[in-house]
């Protein structure tokens, strides 16, 4: 994603009202994150800083983070260098993502000390380092040793390197005629070109910079360089991006160019990042626990689409049943005519007037043949009766678990065990030991409001669907699903809602299933009242009649404003 030099020039920027600011607690929620509270103009704020692999960030943050109760040991060492110090600077070096917070502090005997934390936002080797005034580490996130890292040493003691320098143009120092210089128009591949010789620069930018003009030439170029470059020094505009088509979804400072087809404007460059990496950090953290459960879903699902696979071929090898019971009756018919060790024998189809040429056993009498032939018959009939309970069977199983596959995508992590449990209930998963204390869980759908101040709700799991559907909705409650693919079930608890909290109603269920990011989703919905679940059926499936059918396409923010928290 697009936090690059050229966005953490506009975060440092964003927090310069920090400085001179009183550090007043540090805590680390997460393995990889810390959380520096400093106290400023009379009101707290949280500065998250996270060296995670996939969401290393610096931003303010107004989410609520579970400290542990026993602090790890690099937030010890953090606190006692740094808690009740002051802010001096923040500041960023050159155009690279890498940020130094200079803190003036005292020691335990009350002498003033200097301090300075540098976030190193590098991907998969971000780092958090402490030094003291000269540049000594006093303790670092990511040790790395000589054994480990050829370029440099993060460890306390050590004099603090800076990571290796790619030796890249500022492109803040320079104008877009200077820019020529640095690039061969006849290898092509501006954009990368650009990607490669200036400090900061992502793929989002410099795609930016080219799709200003048509043609990048000598001539055009050194415009859009100093077009996007300008734009870049204006006040943030903190906006979120999406292309429905792509699914592709980007955040910056600044409205881009380039082909999008929604944008949703923020409040402030923390509000954007706080929104985006939060419904990341969730799906995370349920990818991690339930990472198992997935790859158990989606074996289920292999397995039971090969086995409807081969229960078809096989059903396709009965039809001939009907030709082994004619066989049997014409032997009959004509077994006046027919010897022990006759081959065949051609007899009239008195079904459809043709004649019909019949294989006999040589050693057999032609009464035997006859009975062979029923008894064929018999064998593929009771095959056939028995694959069509096995097809439907395993269509039932399939159904089932691409259902639960959905679910999967839109789980919290305190959904998990719901689904675990209900797999085990049903006997595809071995049931979890379980304390004979453990208190009955009650279930927890979640709640939206719509515009006009309807509750509608959601339930995200089969347990869930069930209570909802069946026990939790009135008969003339409204009751949306999407149409022939597999979602959850969504209720608005009023008996007359408004068209806007129809067609919002619509929109969730949409986004809640299999074809979340798609566009115009079948929904059908109807009253509760015709709305049922057939005796024996698995959690989760009902059938209904009496719908309406509508279309939606789903939109994430919307859905966020009217989600109850």
């Amino acid at each position: 994603m697009a936090y690059d030099g050229l966005f953490t020039r506009k975060m440092v920027e964003s927090l310069q009202f920090l400085v001179d600011g009183r550090i007043h607690k540090i805590n680390q929620p997460e393995n990889d994150t810390l959380i520096v509270v400093v106290r400023q103009s009379r009101k707290n704020h949280q500065l998250l800083l996270s060296i995670h692999p996939s969401f290393t960030r610096m931003h303010l943050t107004n989410k609520k983070y579970d400290n542990p109760f026993d602090p790890p040991m690099f937030a010890r060492v953090f606190r006692k260098h740094l808690e009740g110090g002051i802010v001096k600077a923040i500041r960023q070096i050159g155009n690279d993502r890498r940020v130094e917070i200079d803190v003036e502090s005292k020691d335990e005997i009350g002498d003033t000390i200097h301090r300075t934390m540098i976030l190193e936002i590098m991907g998969k080797h971000s780092n958090l380092v402490l030094v003291d005034e000269n540049r000594k580490i006093i303790e670092g996130f990511k040790h790395l040793t000589p054994n480990t890292n050829q370029y440099r040493t993060v460890m306390p003691g050590f004099e603090y390197e800076t990571p290796p320098l790619q030796n890249k143009v500022n492109p803040y120092d320079i104008t877009g005629d200077e820019a020529l210089k640095y690039i061969d128009f006849n290898s092509g591949k501006i954009a990368r070109q650009l990607l490669d010789q200036f400090e900061g620069f992502s793929p989002l930018i410099t795609n930016e910079i080219v799709s200003r003009k048509q043609f990048m030439t000598a001539q055009t170029l050194p415009e859009a360089f100093d077009t996007v470059m300008a734009e870049t020094n204006e006040a943030a505009t903190p906006i979120f991006h999406k292309n429905h088509e792509t699914g592709k979804e980007d955040f910056y400072f600044m409205q881009l160019n380039q082909f999008y087809d929604d944008v949703v404007l923020y409040d402030s460059l923390h509000d954007l990042l706080d929104r985006y990496y939060d419904a990341r950090g969730e799906r995370e953290r349920v990818k991690q626990r339930a990472n198992d459960l997935v790859k158990f879903v989606q074996q289920q699902l292999h397995k039971y689409q090969n086995k409807l696979s081969k229960l078809l071929d096989e059903q396709e090898g009965t039809k001939d049943k009907e030709l082994q019971q004619l066989y049997g009756e014409l032997i009959t018919a004509n077994i006046y005519r027919i010897k022990q060790g006759d081959k065949e024998v051609t007899a009239l189809n008195y079904y459809t007037g043709e004649e019909v040429t019949i294989p006999l056993k040589t050693t057999k009498s032609p009464a035997v043949n006859a009975q062979l032939y029923y008894k064929q018959y018999n064998k593929l009939k009771t095959r056939a009766h028995e694959l069509h309970h096995q097809i439907d069977l395993t269509k039932e199983n399939i159904a089932y678990f691409e259902s639960i596959d959905q679910q999967l995508a839109h789980i919290s992590v305190d959904d998990i065990d719901d689904i675990r449990d209900e797999l085990a209930e049903q006997g595809y998963m071995k049931q979890r030991k379980q304390s004979k204390k453990k208190k009955k869980q009650t279930i927890q759908l979640q709640e939206y409001v719509s515009t006009d101040g309807d509750t509608i709700l959601v339930g995200k799991n089969n347990k869930q669907n069930d209570y909802l559907t069946n026990k939790k909705a009135s008969k003339n409650h409204l009751w949306f699903h999407t149409k022939d693919i597999p979602g959850s079930h969504v209720v608005i608890l009023n008996d007359d809602p408004s068209e806007t909290t129809i067609k919002e109603a619509a929109m969730l269920s949409g986004y809640f299933s299999k074809a979340g990011n798609s566009g115009q989703i079948p929904v059908d919905y109807t009253e509760i009242k015709h709305v049922h679940k057939p005796s024996g059926s698995k959690p989760g499936f009902v059938t209904y009649d009496n719908q309406k059918t509508l279309f939606a396409t789903p939109d994430y923010d919307h859905i966020q404003k009217l989600k109850v928290k």
